[in-house]
């Protein structure tokens, strides 16, 4: 059975992974690894956002009467691990 933990970290410039924090893992143990990081948008994809932000049916949308949430809405999450 595989557990599942998320620890943030950084590549360096020889590709080389270090995490912030220490692991919660007794070794020596062989552990996979999954990296999720962002992409930088392509050329294609900026200009498909930047015509869908300028689209007119999206208009009604600067409307007051649209904005129905404020800051004081829901409740703070608070993460403990």
């Amino acid at each position: 059975m595989m557990k599942a933990i998320e620890v943030m970290g950084t590549v360096d410039k020889k590709s080389q992974l270090h995490i912030d924090e220490p692991l919660p893992i007794v070794g020596p143990n062989r552990v996979r690894v999954v990296v999720l990081f962002y992409e930088e948008m392509d050329k294609e994809e900026r200009e498909w956002l930047r015509a869908a932000a300028a689209n007119p049916a999206f208009e009604f949308l600067k409307d007051q009467t649209e904005d129905i949430y404020k800051l004081t809405d829901g409740k703070p999450f608070h993460d403990e691990r």
